[in-house]
């Protein structure tokens, strides 16, 4: 598979960057989806170049910022059903809520260590392809940095509270893919708390890790 950390710079340059200028605002329940990415960007783009601890790679910083300015506009349980496939049905309703949880905060540990590594990068946003009655898109754009461009897209639902990112392609992978094999190998292994002990432990790994830059 390709370099992690090369996957989380794009990964963060997408969440974080945007080539337009426009002013932070707050998305609400009829904000298109190309326009929800656009704001919550801005948004987060401007917290992270006025904080000087999250640029300098702290972790709890990093970890409120998405907590608060990202996972509101995301769906983390059908992220987590969709990266489980089959085996969604096979865990208990409170098994759902803990994966879903514990997959969060593996995803925020993950990549939120990139924060700390933007510089100058920016994002093209793709013209919206969907029907006004679409209740699934895919919102493309590409990163544009030092190295060559990244294409990044973003898939969304609607939900009765507005649109959500449920997965997201980073470098010709898409995210629930990436982890659907390992999850199902935990799985077949040790069971869907053996899954969920795999993510509890991982996370702590990352929680007691130091910032690399």
């Amino acid at each position: 598979m390709k370099s992690y950390k090369r996957i989380s710079q794009c990964l963060v340059a997408g969440l974080f960057l945007i080539s337009s200028a426009i002013f932070a605002q707050t998305p609400d329940q009829s904000t298109p989806p190309d326009a929800l990415i656009k704001m919550v960007v801005t948004d987060v783009m401007a917290t992270v170049k006025s904080d000087p601890d999250i640029q300098k790679g702290s972790i709890p910083k990093i970890v409120d910022l998405v907590e608060k300015k990202i996972v509101p506009y995301t769906d983390m349980r059908r992220t987590t059903e969709m990266a489980m496939g089959p085996n969604w049905k096979k865990a208990t309703p409170e098994q759902q809520a803990q994966l879903s949880m514990e997959f969060k905060n593996l995803l925020i540990r993950t990549y939120s260590g990139a924060l700390s590594q933007l510089r100058d990068q920016t994002v093209q946003f793709k013209p919206l392809r969907a029907a006004p009655d679409d209740k699934e898109v895919v919102v493309k754009t590409v990163v544009m940095g030092r190295g060559d461009p990244v294409p990044l897209d973003y898939r969304l639902e609607k939900t009765a509270n507005g649109w959500k990112v449920y997965d997201m392609n980073i470098m010709g992978v898409w995210l629930v893919e990436a982890y659907r094999n390992q999850f199902s190998n935990q799985i077949s292994q040790n069971g869907i708390e053996g899954l969920v002990k795999f993510l509890q432990d991982r996370n702590k790994q990352l929680a007691a890790a130091k910032p690399s830059n």
